[in-house]
């Protein structure tokens, strides 16, 4: 049996190397295009969810353009800040109460969970949400469904306590407010942000005894610091309505 051409040899070990990397880096391309097509499946898959405000667009240092407050003297305490890129709202009270809100309508019962980012930055001194002379919160997100003209609307508050247990119920506005604490102290680090997820439709039936879905007119935040007098800081970020 004649020998093999060296040459000829060398020439086909390349050529099959060469095949062999060929081979290789197509399985890899194909590998990376089913990982793309799995991560584009993936977040396909994610919860349906609907931005209700992220802040993305308005001007930093002002009240967002489609946030009402019921006072002007609280256009102040309300403010578009960024940090790193995120952008949120900075809520600066001294002495004071007021809601900042924004319209927004959804199927409640097709989004039941309510979403959001937040932090404390200073908490009104002495306060006590169980006590109506020292009603104030570092944090406070409220859901608004339409009841009264005259009496206003009805509201789950979720509120971040410095005090109060988390999971304590309490109600205000002659019990068209309902309240749960969600956070109680200080976190474990300052400058912290906690994302928030609730099941508001839940809440809602459980705290006005309903079986219906209600339609909820908007959200509205709130730092308070009137009945301490005080002065209280904190941010909200990222509010969205989710499916789960």
């Amino acid at each position: 049996m004649a020998l093999a051409d060296p040459d000829s040899f060398g020439e086909r070990s390349a050529a099959t190397g060469s095949a062999r990397r060929t081979t290789k880096l197509l399985s890899l391309i194909a590998g990376t295009c089913l990982t793309f097509a799995a991560l584009l499946t993936d977040t396909a898959a994610q919860p349906d969810c609907k931005t209700i405000e992220d802040f993305s667009k308005d001007k930093v240092g002002e009240l967002p353009a489609d946030w009402k407050v019921r006072k002007d003297t609280a256009k102040e305490a309300y403010r578009v800040a960024e940090e790193s890129g995120l952008r949120f709202l900075r809520a600066a009270a001294k002495g004071l109460g007021v809601q900042a809100a924004k319209e927004y309508e959804w199927d409640l019962g097709a989004y039941p969970m309510l979403v959001w980012s937040w932090r404390p930055v200073e908490f009104p001194k002495g306060a006590d949400e169980r006590n109506s002379k020292t009603n104030d919160s570092v944090l406070a997100v409220y859901t608004l469904v339409p009841y009264s003209r005259v009496r206003g609307p009805k509201a789950v508050k979720y509120i971040w306590s410095e005090k109060v247990p988390v999971g304590t119920r309490l109600d205000s506005n002659t019990g068209l407010t309902q309240v749960r604490v969600l956070r109680s102290g200080a976190p474990e680090k300052k400058g912290e942000w906690v994302e928030e997820r609730v099941n508001v439709l839940e809440d809602y039936k459980k705290y006005f005894d309903v079986k219906e879905a209600p339609k909820p007119a908007g959200i509205a935040v709130l730092t308070d610091s009137d009945d301490t007098n005080s002065s209280a800081q904190g941010d909200y970020a990222n509010f969205r309505v989710c499916r789960q």
